[in-house]
C-alpha cells in the first residue's frame, strides 16, 4: 500500500521534496535572488483538482509539468528572455498518496528542466481538496509585451494552432462528441500530447526579438491563449480601448481539423493552447512569420470600440472561453 501524506508527516515530506530543488534552497524559509538590473516578473496561478486537472484525464506528472508551464507561459507572454524559477504552495489531504507528490513534482522539474529556471522553495498544508499555487519568477527582456500595447492598425497574430487542447481533453474524457468523429490517429496524438504536455512560448518571444526592424520602437501588444484565443483577443481589445476584426478564412486551425461550427467554437474558445497572441505593426509581421513555423495572421486590430468582429459581415463573436466562476 503506498504511503501517504499523514504516514509521511511534514518534516518527511519537506525532506523528501528538498530533493527537487538545488542543495540547501528549502532550508529557509526565503529565497535569495541574485542581483539583476533586469526588471523582475512575477505571476502566480492557482490548479485545483477537478477544475484544473483530474486523476481521470492527467497524469501526476503532467499535472507538475502543465503547472509550470502555464505560469511560465504567461511569463513568454510579458516578455521574459530568462525564469529564475518557482515557488510551490501544495495542499493535499492527508491520505494522499506520496506517489501522486512526487510525480507532480517530478513533472516540474521536468517542466523546469527544459524551459529554465529551479524550484526555489514554498509551503506544504494539509486541506480538503488538492491544490497546487504556483509564483513563477522571470527577468525581463528588451520588449515588455502588455495588453495594453495594441493599436489600431496593427496586425493580429498567433504563435500557433488552437484548439487542440481542449480536443485532447475531450478524447482523453472519452466524450462521444469526438470519439464516434472520423478524426486522424495523428490529429489524436497532437491533441492529446497538446493537453498533457503543453509548452511555453519562448521560442516565438525569442524569434519576434530578433525580427523586430530597426526602424521600429519596442512596443508591442501581447498575451497567451490559456483562456482562449477569443479571449486573448478581447483582453488586448479592452487593455487597449480598441476593437479588432477577425478573418473566419484565417482562423488557427490545426492541420486536419473537421470543418464546422463547433470545432471553431473549440478553435476560437477551448482553451489552455498557450499559444502567443500579438498585436504587431505591420511591418514586423513578415519576418516573424518566417521564423516561426505554424505562426500566422488572424485579423487586424481597428479603433472601433464594440469589441471582437468578423471580417465577412462585421457581426461581433460571441463564444465564451474557460471562466474561473461559470459563464453567466
Amino acid at each position: 500500500m503506498s504511503e501517504t501524506l499523514a504516514d509521511l508527516g511534514e518534516a518527511e515530506l519537506l525532506r523528501r521534496l528538498s530533493h527537487f530543488a538545488p542543495a540547501g534552497q528549502l532550508d529557509d524559509d526565503t529565497a535569495c535572488l541574485t542581483a539583476d538590473p533586469r526588471p523582475l516578473l512575477v505571476n502566480t496561478d492557482v490548479l485545483v483538482d477537478g477544475i484544473h486537472f483530474s486523476e481521470a484525464t492527467t497524469d501526476p506528472t503532467d499535472v507538475g509539468w502543465r503547472a509550470v508551464a502555464a505560469n511560465l507561459s504567461d511569463l513568454a507572454a510579458s516578455g521574459a528572455e530568462t525564469v529564475e524559477g518557482v515557488t510551490v504552495a501544495l495542499v493535499a489531504p492527508g491520505n494522499t498518496p506520496w506517489d501522486w507528490v512526487n510525480g507532480v513534482y517530478q513533472g516540474m522539474s521536468e517542466a523546469l528542466h527544459r524551459h529554465g529556471g529551479v524550484l526555489l522553495g514554498g509551503d506544504c498544508s494539509d486541506g480538503a481538496q488538492r491544490l497546487l499555487s504556483i509564483s513563477a519568477l522571470g527577468r525581463l527582456g528588451s520588449l515588455h509585451l502588455h495588453r495594453s500595447q495594441a493599436r489600431p492598425g496593427d496586425v493580429l497574430v498567433v504563435s500557433g494552432p488552437h484548439g487542440l487542447s481542449r480536443l485532447g481533453l475531450a478524447l482523453l474524457q472519452n466524450d462521444p462528441a469526438v470519439t464516434s468523429q472520423s478524426i486522424p490517429e495523428s490529429l489524436r496524438k497532437q491533441a492529446v500530447q497538446q493537453h498533457r504536455r503543453p509548452s511555453p512560448r519562448f521560442d516565438a518571444l525569442q524569434a519576434l526579438v530578433r525580427s523586430k526592424p530597426k526602424s521600429l520602437p519596442w512596443r508591442a501588444g501581447g498575451t497567451d491563449s490559456s483562456d482562449g484565443l477569443l479571449a486573448a483577443v478581447e483582453g488586448l481589445c479592452k487593455s487597449s480601448a480598441c476593437g479588432a476584426v477577425l478573418d473566419r478564412a484565417q482562423l488557427p486551425r490545426p492541420q486536419n481539423w473537421p470543418m464546422g461550427s463547433p470545432w471553431d467554437h473549440w478553435c476560437l474558445a477551448g482553451g489552455e493552447d498557450f499559444e502567443l497572441v500579438l498585436s504587431l505593426p505591420p511591418e514586423w509581421v513578415s519576418p516573424w512569420l518566417e521564423l516561426v513555423p505554424g505562426a500566422q495572421r488572424i485579423g487586424n486590430i481597428s479603433s472601433d470600440p464594440v469589441g471582437v468582429r468578423w471580417s465577412d459581415d462585421q457581426s461581433v463573436i460571441h463564444s465564451h472561453g474557460f471562466a474561473h466562476y461559470g459563464n453567466p
